[in-house]
């Protein structure tokens, strides 16, 4: 009986510290700086750790520091082009704070170098998905993610 009880209070305490993880993501204002890359075209049509299957032509990326489903605004520093994204994948390089999609890199103007210098933001997710749906629609794009 003891033994259950504190099991249930290690699950309370980790169901709390997720809750509040993905409420501060979600609420917007932390900022990181860091290299960015962009995706292969080889992983078009694959699985992204949420499930989604990823295509270079969507406003997503891979990124560790944040929970999956989080917006983040991405400024380019050498050039002040920024983009938002929804992170929906895992990056597998260690060096790198953010892996975009071909289309995000093209709009901050990188893809020439392969990386960026970058600032991540994050932002809450009605703006997120409103500043995704906005480049969309600019760029006559129809293969979105919100």
């Amino acid at each position: 009986m003891v033994l259950k009880k504190i099991v249930c209070s290690i699950i309370a305490l980790l169901m709390v510290n997720f809750a509040a993880v993905q409420l501060n993501a979600q609420k917007g204002g932390d900022s990181k700086t860091g290299t960015a890359s962009y995706y292969h075209n080889k992983f078009v049509g694959r699985k992204t750790a949420n499930g989604e299957t990823f295509s270079n032509t969507k406003y997503t990326a891979a990124c560790n520091q944040y929970p999956l489903g989080t917006y983040l605004k991405v400024t380019n520093n050498k050039n002040g082009k920024t983009v938002y994204v929804k992170v929906n994948d895992r990056i597998g390089h260690p060096k790198r704070v953010i892996d975009l999609t071909h289309r995000a890199a093209k709009d901050l103007s990188f893809t020439n170098s392969g990386l960026a210098n970058v600032t991540i933001e994050v932002v809450n997710s009605d703006l997120g998905q409103r500043k995704i749906l906005a480049q969309t629609n600019d760029q006559g794009v129809s293969d979105n993610t919100l």
